[in-house]
């Protein structure tokens, strides 16, 4: 190939920043996204989950069970309070099978109808609502704002930014204290702070998840959507064809081009849209959904009332932009055909998953004993023998009692002929606490040979019909 036949090389673009010379960026500039107001079916849906995830978040640590927080991740006395049932460390399979369950969930829905948990329940986009709210009601609408960021420095310009970011702050910081009321009892935290003596933990975690929510809600937005959360990243696995997602009706909108009312559309050969840019102005994440599908779009639907509201004007049908899936798009099907592709293989699967998981977790929780009890050998005293010819060995019983009323618990031992209780056989625990015993068993020299028996210790709570078995090995020695 000679030089005249070569292909030109192809240049990539780099971005100047002009505001300093002899300084070149290699990274596009982010430009400040301003969401436009909207109305319609799902800007009215938004704010009914956003009202109801903030009413159940901001009002579930003030809710009582008995005597006590409903809902509490006690750190300090280790226990997990879940309204009537109480976990203990040794029950974090629990939680952990809780939090499977969710995850599930999450790719179940995702699977069916894309990031519509994104769009309305995900914090991340809910408190980025809220304070686009707060920034409105205090700086006005998009046009406002644009206006008032690329104005000269005033006393008006100040006092509105301070009282935005004061608000804000003030926002945060409440938010940061009711999710550490989750952790602490948050009745406790209320008096700390009108008393001035907050403990240092509990100041740093509230300050730490308050200005987390004013720095991701109030600056970061969307760029924690599209750039740092790993949601967006892996949805692509969850997805196909047959997923409901935001679409955009490119055979009926195309060719776009701006036009008044009076213009016959189909006379001109021009599709529906005509270029209006409101579905672009009210997208939280700054995409144009006519571009096809993005992993930036978290499915809100903003754009479809803002399209409607545009097709109502123009006395075109709705739903050029709408909630379709590809295969629906492509071969035109209707709305009934859509929904019968929910039940595919993949929903099947993870549907009957998580049907399985909770059923078990369900089934465990509800067959889960009021206590539980560890047996522990005394370290110190392997075997001993007691006047009266009796084989001695000591033994440490932790019992738990999971409930909220003082239980007496009494021990019986089985598994070796001869071996009784020597000890105290029958101990009080307090609610919701632990206590451990010393009890020590006995049996008449000779009566068994030596070396290791195995045991079973028994133990009955007296105020229930409730049994617990525990194994252990009763030594004794040549």
């Amino acid at each position: 190939m000679t030089t005249s036949q070569k292909k030109p090389r192809k240049v990539i673009p780099i971005v100047s920043d002009t505001s300093q010379d002899g300084f070149v960026s290699l990274y596009e500039a982010q430009k400040k996204i301003y969401p436009r107001s909207t109305s319609g079916v799902f800007t009215n849906w938004r704010w009914i989950t956003l009202w109801i995830t903030q009413l159940v978040f901001y009002g579930m640590p003030w809710l009582e069970w008995g005597n006590r927080q409903a809902l509490l991740l006690d750190i300090s006395t280790h226990r997990f309070y879940i309204f009537g049932l109480i976990l203990y460390p040794q029950d974090l399979i629990y939680l952990a099978v809780i939090l499977i369950i969710a995850a599930l969930a999450l790719f179940l829905f995702t699977a069916v109808a894309g990031r519509l948990w994104c769009g309305f329940s995900c914090p991340q986009t809910v408190y980025t609502k809220i304070f686009l709210w707060v920034e409105g009601k205090i700086e006005g609408d998009r046009a406002a704002r644009i206006k008032l960021d690329n104005s000269k420095l005033c006393v008006s310009k100040v006092f509105k930014k301070w009282l935005k970011h004061f608000v804000w702050i003030s926002f945060s910081m409440w938010t940061g204290f009711t999710f550490l009321g989750y952790f602490s009892p948050i009745r406790g935290l209320i008096d700390g702070i009108v008393h001035f003596n907050l403990g240092p933990w509990e100041t740093f975690w509230i300050c730490f998840y308050g200005f987390a929510t004013y720095g991701n809600a109030g600056f970061l937005r969307e760029q924690v959507c599209k750039y740092m959360c790993p949601y967006a990243r892996f949805q692509s696995a969850m997805f196909d064809k047959d997923t409901l997602i935001v679409t955009y009706d490119e055979e009926r909108g195309e060719p776009r081009s701006g036009r008044s009312r009076k213009v016959n559309a189909k006379e001109k050969g021009l599709g529906d849209c005509i270029d209006c840019n409101f579905c672009v102005q009210v997208c939280p994440v700054g995409i144009d959904i006519r571009d096809g599908l993005q992993y930036e779009c978290i499915s809100c639907g903003l754009c479809i009332d803002a399209c409607d509201s545009v097709m109502d004007k123009m006395e075109y049908p709705r739903g050029l932009i709408r909630f379709s899936t590809q295969n629906g798009l492509s071969q035109h099907w209707t709305k009934h055909q859509i929904v019968q592709k929910i039940l595919r293989p993949r929903v099947l699967v993870y549907s009957g998953v998580l049907l399985a998981l909770t059923i078990g977790l369900v089934a465990s929780l509800g067959l889960r004993s009021s206590f539980t009890v560890d047996v522990m050998r005394d370290n110190g005293v392997m075997s001993r023998l007691m006047p009266g010819g009796f084989v001695e060995n000591v033994y440490r019983l932790q019992v738990s009692n999971a409930t909220e009323t003082p239980e007496i618990y009494r021990i019986s031992v089985s598994g070796l002929k001869g071996l009784s209780v020597a000890s105290r056989k029958e101990f009080k625990v307090d609610p919701a606490s632990s206590r451990t015993f010393s009890v020590s068993l006995q049996i008449l020299d000779g009566t068994a040979k030596s070396g290791s028996h195995k045991i079973i210790f028994e133990i009955d709570a007296l105020g229930k019909t409730e049994h617990v078995s525990e194994r252990s090995i009763f030594y004794i020695a040549q």
